[in-house]
C-alpha cells in the first residue's frame, strides 16, 4: 500500500503562486509514476499534470500548460506542483495520485493510489 500526503494548499490572489507537495510512503518511490488532479465543487475530477517514474517525461492539461510545473525529488520521496499565474478558475481541491504501470497517463482510472486532497482557493 502507498500513502500519499499533500501539503501547501491555501488562499492566494489571482496572479499569485503556490507550491504543493506530496510525500509518498510505502513503496519504492522510483517505481511510481505521479500525477496531480483537481476537483471543483459540482465538477468531475480533472487531470492537471503527470510525471513518469524517471522524471524524464511530463504531461500537462492545456489549461495549466506554461503556468504549472511538476517535479519529483527521489531523495525526499516527494512530488511537487509549482503553480504560477494562478486564476480563479484554478480553485479546487488538488489531489496527488500515483500509478504502478510504465508510461504516463491522463485518466484517473490509471492511478492506483490517491491522497486526501488539499484546498487551493484563488481570489479575484
Amino acid at each position: 500500500q502507498v500513502q500519499l500526503v499533500e501539503s501547501g494548499g491555501g488562499l492566494v490572489q489571482a496572479g499569485g503562486s503556490l507550491r504543493l507537495s506530496c510525500a509518498a510512503a510505502g513503496r519504492t518511490f522510483s517505481t511510481l509514476g505521479m500525477g496531480w488532479f483537481r476537483q471543483a465543487p459540482g465538477t468531475e475530477r480533472e487531470f492537471v499534470t503527470a510525471i513518469t517514474r524517471s522524471g524524464r517525461s511530463t504531461l500537462y492539461a492545456d489549461s495549466v500548460k506554461g503556468r504549472f510545473t511538476i517535479s519529483r525529488d527521489s531523495a525526499k520521496n516527494t512530488v511537487s506542483l509549482q503553480m504560477d499565474s494562478l486564476k480563479p478558475e484554478d480553485t479546487a481541491v488538488y489531489f496527488c495520485a500515483a500509478y504502478r504501470n510504465s508510461g504516463i497517463f491522463r485518466k484517473w482510472g490509471e492511478y492506483d493510489y490517491w491522497g486526501q486532497g488539499t484546498q487551493v482557493t484563488v481570489s479575484s
